[in-house]
């Protein structure tokens, strides 16, 4: 590690502990759901309505396009998901939440941010702003996330 606190190779050791951390906290919500951590990106990513092309997907869920196809398939099975072709690019299928996937993203939120509630702090909307703003740094052709309110 660099003698500079706060050096890039401080800020890789300490996010991905957290998001280890993290990951297994939400995980053992998730087990319980029969969900995976991937799954999980999914359905939130997808949560917002407009469906998202597959390869975005893919980006999101941190998964190999065969692998996600995997997953979409079993999460299609669970009646969670569904695919459409895209109406602008007819090349490009487009993943959407089914009325029931709405509903369980809903509720397994709701029981994700009831695990997580007591880590909440007052920094965080200025962590949330800078995290967003290092991934800009260093993704600068990705589209801005929104933060959350």
């Amino acid at each position: 590690m660099s003698d500079l606190p706060g050096s890039a190779a401080d800020l890789l050791h300490l996010l991905t502990r957290a998001e280890r951390l993290l990951a297994r906290r939400t995980g053992a919500v998730l087990t319980v759901e029969s969900l995976s951590i991937e799954a999980w990106r999914v359905l939130c990513l997808l949560a917002d309505g407009r469906g998202h092309p597959m390869s975005e997907v893919a980006a999101e869920a941190s998964l190999p396009p065969g692998t996600l196809t995997k997953l979409v398939d079993h999460l299609v099975d669970r009646n969670l998901v569904f695919r459409r072709v895209d109406p602008v690019d007819r090349r490009r299928i487009r993943a959407y939440l089914t009325a029931r996937g709405r509903r369980e993203h809903e509720r397994v939120d709701a029981l994700v941010g009831a695990a997580l509630a007591e880590l909440t702090t007052g920094a965080d909307a200025d962590l949330t702003r800078l995290l967003g703003d290092l991934i800009g740094r260093l993704e600068p052709n990705r589209r801005p996330t929104p933060t959350p309110a």
